[in-house]
């Protein structure tokens, strides 16, 4: 269960308070980061530097500067001048660095830009930076840009072709900027001249320029520096917004609308969408005349010789690219241009394309680099993303929890199944080569599907299968639609039902319908042997095509990225922490791993959040080790964490043979303490034998602010969070809810949600007033600290304590019995 996840700090640790700013002006070393530059500038004008003419703009705006950039591989950072942040028309983000120049140290204030992109002065393939510092100047002389003629005297480099420019030098790149400065061809020095190396940017030519270069009659002058703190108000700034990053709770009741180009994109695939031959063909959602975009061959020659370079090296490598190229060609994906068409005058655009290898796979995917621009344009950046037409990911999950018998499925290639109209698959060009030989020349082909990299892709694809849900709903196939609509997360399918006969009849009912609209549905996994013998072997997951149903366990399958143990029909963890230093930039990489959607172990992660907080508190530096007693900690819970391993909960919501649900109640349980607040939401089951079943549906954790609120405020905020959940998971699940019950142990948040006379300042005031709408004060009822499971999520746990307590996943035990049972409030007992 571990992927990337976000993580949660409160969102007053964002507050511009007074702590804050004092750390601005004092200048400590505990807010700042350490990176290394060193740069020689020389003075001596028969020596040439790594300088090289180039483009540079912000993906902000299209305003393209050219310039000189100055290669310094020995730097791990990157500069620019003020003059060009200037030029750009940016501001940046004010930090202050020091610098370190020949034994010396002296404090320097700087501005950090982002978003900028580089390339050579005559290509188009541009190349992202990294966040840029500015200096008044790059201290590298006029004198030391490699000019053409002075290359006539060294006859071994007649190849190299240097453009002239006028201009300043404005940047330098350093070596976070490999793509950039990585080699593509070298030519080698002879006689004590320079040599050349040709780069992404052009080539660079440095050296001397005469074999006599006498060091005692040149006055050199050396200028470098270190880089040895950086404030980093803007790392700050990145890991407070991932710790503000607020529960997936958001306020259902208030939904946000389309944009006036969402509901463009919906025009456009509305009157473009046609079936065809199987299926479904959806134009380009241009944002504008598609003729804005220029005939940029010239791109995708440029990165063909660098991949062929790579395939040439990895021969594995090759081998998996060749037959994802071969696979998509044999399937009609892609299609050769035929030849009277090569010479097309207008709506041509070709992308480069790269392999990516999945991370737990291992099976190559072949990227088309939509982002790849030339003279100002994209295919993306003219392309409308369309809104967000897939289930959210909490919804589809608890959907999979409601019935005992699950199945789980995906469609194959689900972007593939999409067609482009012929008139837009020019505009999807491409280099290979002809069956893959890399000692022919390339030869153009055409994307005839919606690929993966567009940015419009995603939201066409779920149109057209929400299409074929739509034109294929008949009262024989309503469960297959309805499960089409709203329990698939894009590609993924994931479905619950009552029985075994259910899930046969809904599985072959998903495929036939899904086939009709050109979607594959394949991979099947299951709970249950019946349904999977039901489904062809081929169509099965490989873990279960061989498998011995008679004597073999069912395998363990990833739902959503969740561990699914489909033997024991049970969601677990797998304890797999990659090793991090202790460190303030390496402890956040390890606690965001965690991937926990439905907070079954939040709890148990509260520790570790806890001590990210105490770092921020002692504002260490960010490679920085930590102090022992915190290092003690943090590793005392690396140790407990893997504990987890033996943990696991139940995915159906309903014990064995419990039977239709006669009522369904959620209860959501909110606490508060000085460590943080949280909360715990359960689903309490009557079946028609009047038998009662409680069950864990989801736990938020959160840690208290660094600027100090009271306990009563921060129980308030907890009942906000419950009923924001309350709201989700009843929009979420597909049962009928009797009206929620909440629970707190805070008698003062009791009192103010029950209050009509009293005037509220404005923090108490905005979380009464949500929760009054959300909720009636009767639904509102008291627990003890002691009953309350969400006390665990307020104040952490260790792992060893959490498997020994079941009432975080069971509920408090009186949930299942009268009324007259459930604990009595003190003030009215």
């Amino acid at each position: 269960m571990f992927q990337d996840a976000p993580n949660d700090i409160p969102k007053e640790m964002s507050s511009k308070s007074s702590s804050c700013d004092e750390n601005k002006s004092r200048k400590s070393t505990d807010s700042v980061d350490h990176e290394t530059c060193g740069y020689t500038g020389a003075g001596n004008s028969e020596c040439i530097l790594a300088i090289v003419p180039v483009k540079i703009k912000s993906k902000k705006c299209d305003k393209v500067v050219k310039t000189y950039a100055f290669i310094d591989p020995g730097s791990s950072a990157t500069f620019c001048t003020g003059a060009l942040m200037r030029d750009l028309n940016l501001k940046g983000r004010k930090t202050e660095i020091l610098l370190r120049t020949m034994g010396q140290e002296k404090p320097v204030h700087s501005n950090i830009l982002s978003d900028l992109e580089i390339c050579g002065l005559e290509c188009e393939d541009y190349i992202d930076l990294p966040r840029v510092f500015t200096q008044k100047e790059i201290p590298v002389k006029h004198e030391n840009i490699p000019q053409q003629k002075d290359l006539e005297k060294w006859p071994y480099l007649d190849q190299v072709k240097l453009p002239h420019l006028k201009a300043e030098i404005g940047v330098l790149i350093g070596a976070n900027v490999h793509k950039a400065i990585e080699p593509w061809q070298v030519i080698n020095s002879e006689g004590n001249g320079p040599y050349a190396i040709r780069t992404a940017l052009g080539w660079i030519v440095t050296g001397p320029l005469r074999t006599d270069v006498s060091t005692e009659s040149d006055q050199m002058k050396t200028s470098s520096f270190t880089v040895n703190r950086i404030a980093v108000a803007d790392i700050e700034t990145l890991l407070v917004e991932q710790f503000n990053a607020d529960f997936p709770e958001r306020n259902y009741s208030d939904k946000m609308e389309m944009s006036q180009e969402d509901r463009k994109f919906m025009q456009s695939v509305e009157q473009s969408i046609r079936y065809k031959d199987g299926h479904y063909c959806i134009g380009l959602p241009f944002k504008n005349d598609p003729a804005n975009l220029p005939n940029n061959r010239c791109i995708a020659e440029q990165r063909a010789i660098g991949l062929k370079r790579k395939l040439s090296k990895n021969l594995e490598f090759y081998k998996d690219y060749k037959a994802f190229m071969t696979d998509i060609i044999d399937k009609g994906y892609a299609e050769k241009v035929p030849s009277e068409q090569l010479e097309r005058p207008d709506r041509v655009w070709y992308f480069p394309h790269h392999g990516i290898y999945h991370p737990k796979k291992n099976k190559i995917r072949v990227v088309f680099d939509c982002t790849a621009t030339y003279q100002n344009s994209s295919l993306n950046s003219q392309l409308m993303q369309g809104p967000d037409l897939t289930n959210t990911l909490i919804g589809v999950l608890n959907r999979f929890r409601q019935e005992p018998v699950a199945v789980m499925a995906d469609i194959e290639s689900m972007f593939y199944q999409v067609r482009v109209p012929e008139s837009d698959a020019d505009l999807l060009r491409f280099l290979w080569w002809p069956e893959g030989d890399l000692s022919k020349p390339t030869v153009e082909y055409r994307m005839t599907v919606h690929l993966f990299g567009a940015t419009s892709s995603p939201s066409c694809a779920c149109f057209a299968l929400q299409k074929t849900a739509m034109d294929g709903k008949t009262e024989a196939m309503t469960e297959a639609a309805d499960t089409i609509l709203q329990n698939f997360y894009m590609d993924d399918c994931l479905k619950s039902v009552a029985s075994e006969d259910a899930a046969i009849k809904l599985s072959q009912s998903l495929i036939s319908m899904c086939s009709k609209g050109g979607f594959h549905l394949t991979k099947w996994v299951s709970n249950s042997r019946a349904v999977l013998l039901s489904l062809p072997e081929k169509e099965r997951t490989k873990e279960v095509k061989d498998l011995d149903f008679n004597k073999s366990n069912l395998p363990v399958e990833r739902a959503l990225g969740i561990q699914w143990c489909t033997e024991t029909d049970t969601f677990r963890f797998a304890i797999n922490v990659q090793e991090r230093p202790p460190t303030r930039r390496g402890i956040p990489l390890v606690v965001s791993s965690i991937y926990d959607p439905l907070g079954l172990v939040a709890p148990c992660i509260l520790p570790a959040k806890l001590l990210l907080r105490q770092l921020c508190e002692d504002k260490l530096g960010w490679d920085q080790n930590i102090p022992e007693k915190q290092a003690q900690k943090w590793f005392v819970w690396l140790k407990d964490i893997e504990q987890l391993s033996s943990f696991s909960v139940r995915r159906c919501f309903k014990p064995d043979n419990f039977g239709p649900t006669m009522s369904a109640r959620l209860h959501h349980f909110a606490d508060a303490s000085e460590n943080g607040y949280g909360t715990a939401s359960y689903l309490l089951l009557t079946n028609e034998r009047g038998e009662k079943h409680c069950s864990f549906v989801m736990g938020k954790s959160r840690v208290a602010a660094l600027k100090q609120i009271t306990i009563p405020r921060m129980e308030l905020t907890a009942a906000v969070v419950a009923a924001k959940m309350d709201i989700m998971l009843k929009q979420e699940l597909q049962l009928q809810l009797k009206d929620s019950m909440f629970w707190t142990d805070s008698l003062t948040v009791l009192q103010c949600i029950e209050n009509e006379a009293s005037r509220f300042k404005t923090f108490v005031a905005n979380r009464v007033s949500f929760i009054r709408e959300a909720s009636e004060p009767s639904q509102w009822k008291y627990v003890g600290t002691s009953l309350n499971p969400a006390d665990m999520a307020s104040r952490g746990i260790k792992v060893e304590n959490f498997l020994k307590k079941e009432s975080w996943i069971k509920g408090p035990e009186f949930l299942c019995k009268h009324k007259s049972e459930w604990p009595v409030r003190p003030d009215q007992a």
